[in-house]
């Protein structure tokens, strides 16, 4: 079942992974457009890219566990789904800075100086930019081994994301923390194994 599967997804083209992924994104802004969006459609903008976008960054962070401990290879789209978070959580920033602080530059900057879940996200969207400039082949061969070190910060930008995900809520609600959990899951099966399990776990990281 896992093979066939896994000969399936070969077979997917990556500029399919990126319609199928933007679709969403697409259809919610020309819902806006339309005036369909609610009493409140700015915030309903952000918070639908700015989930899309978390969504994406751990379902790339999912990719190494998924193959270590189900088989199932999704390592050539990698690349496809941090891209993809990072285009959703750009177009979520941009949508608080022009159109819910109108280009208030001033009033942005002391948000984000003042308000924790504002700083908090933002830190991670600084993450996430050196993470997007080298996601291409000639920054992996400029880099070397720097380059694995250096993507490490996704799981800081992920984490960062799961809190202001949580904090951007006026009340605590399931699903933010869901994401959250998932985050610090995902984080937990980045740790060395203890005492027996490490030599089978370094293997199988391989």
């Amino acid at each position: 079942m896992i093979a066939r599967l896994n000969t399936a997804l070969r077979r997917v083209p990556v500029w399919l992974v990126w319609i199928v992924a933007l679709a969403p994104g697409l259809w919610v802004f020309w819902r806006g457009l339309n005036g369909a969006l609610g009493a409140d459609p700015v915030r309903t903008l952000e918070l639908a890219l700015g989930e899309k976008g978390l969504q994406l960054l751990i379902l790339s962070l999912m990719v190494t566990p998924l193959r270590r401990l189900a088989g199932l290879n999704l390592l050539r789209l990698r690349r496809a789904f941090g891209l993809l978070a990072f285009t959703y959580i750009a177009a979520h920033l941009a949508a608080w800075l022009f159109l819910d602080m109108a280009g208030l530059w001033d009033q942005a900057l002391r948000d984000i100086a003042k308000r924790p879940f504002i700083t908090i996200g933002m830190t991670a969207f600084v993450l996430m930019l050196p993470l997007a400039l080298t996601s291409n082949t000639a920054s992996i061969r400029r880099l070397g081994a720097r380059w694995r070190a250096l993507h490490r910060l996704a799981y800081a930008a992920a984490l960062l994301g799961g809190i202001h995900f949580v904090l951007i809520g006026k009340t605590l609600t399931a699903r933010p923390l869901i994401y959250l959990a998932l985050i610090a899951l995902l984080l937990a099966l980045r740790l060395p194994a203890p005492g027996l399990f490490r030599a089978g776990a370094a293997k199988s990281l391989r």
